[in-house]
């Protein structure tokens, strides 16, 4: 399989190591510095760039029929652009806020905690923690936000802000239908997501610690072998078939 890393920082280069010892070839290290010369002979690009540059390297591999694996975050606001323009273009699209198979049973387990505690919604509050290392630029990060929205889903909870209480001018009300992220960034931490139910009384937690950026990059992968000669819009779920 052919290829193309759009995004050639840290995670690109221990993806595109993954790549080859898994037989594939690299046609493309896309950076700020190069053009898109040689995506049009891939079979997949992989994107793991910046958010100021992840819609247009999205949108020049659909314009050349070459589907999409994106790990970058920090660019959702324009993502229901993205799905409209691979659906026109008959592409094929996968995002994912973090592709670690640990993460993503993490997502499974953090969907059903939510639905067991939202039965405990005046007992219990829930509030999430996320440290990443110095360099990411976009906080909280899609992860926490993913996870997040999982509880929403999941309960009666409505939104996510990282205001601490005395910043929030929400209401009191208000107030108590937001998860607080509290957002860290720490040097050389790759990873690590806490979730926390807390009460009077006690306090539960569900956590994943990423020990290096290897999970993350096998995945990336993992989903750029399982999108080829697929047509739509899809997430890590699809790949690890966990719906």
């Amino acid at each position: 399989m052919k290829i193309a890393l759009l995004g050639y920082g840290k995670m690109g280069k221990v993806i595109e190591r993954i790549a080859l010892e898994r037989g594939h070839e690299i046609v493309l290290r896309k950076d700020e510095s190069n053009t898109y010369d040689g995506l049009e002979n891939a079979d997949v690009a992989i994107d793991f760039s910046v958010p100021m540059v992840a819609v247009e390297n999205i949108t020049e591999a659909f314009n050349q029929n070459v589907p999409v694996i994106c790990g970058t975050t920090g660019w959702l606001e324009r993502y229901d652009e993205v799905v409209k323009l691979c659906q026109e273009k008959n592409g094929a699209f996968l995002y994912g806020s973090n592709f670690s198979l640990g993460v993503n049973l993490f997502f499974e387990l953090n969907d059903y905690l939510a639905k067991m505690m939202a039965k405990f919604s005046s007992v219990y509050k829930v509030s999430m923690e996320e440290i990443h290392h110095t360099q990411k630029l976009d906080s909280p990060s899609g992860t926490a936000i993913s996870l997040a929205k999982g509880v929403i889903e999941n309960s009666t909870y409505t939104s996510w802000t990282e205001e601490t209480a005395s910043e929030n001018h929400s209401s009191d009300s208000e107030q108590a239908k937001q998860i607080h992220i509290d957002a860290k960034r720490i040097e050389n931490v790759p990873g690590t997501h806490s979730v926390y139910y807390s009460s009077d009384v006690d306090f539960i937690e569900i956590k994943h610690v990423a020990h290096n950026r290897e999970g993350f990059a096998l995945g990336a992968v993992l989903a750029a072998e399982w999108i080829v000669g697929k047509n739509g819009v899809f997430s890590m779920k699809d790949v690890l078939d966990l719906k």
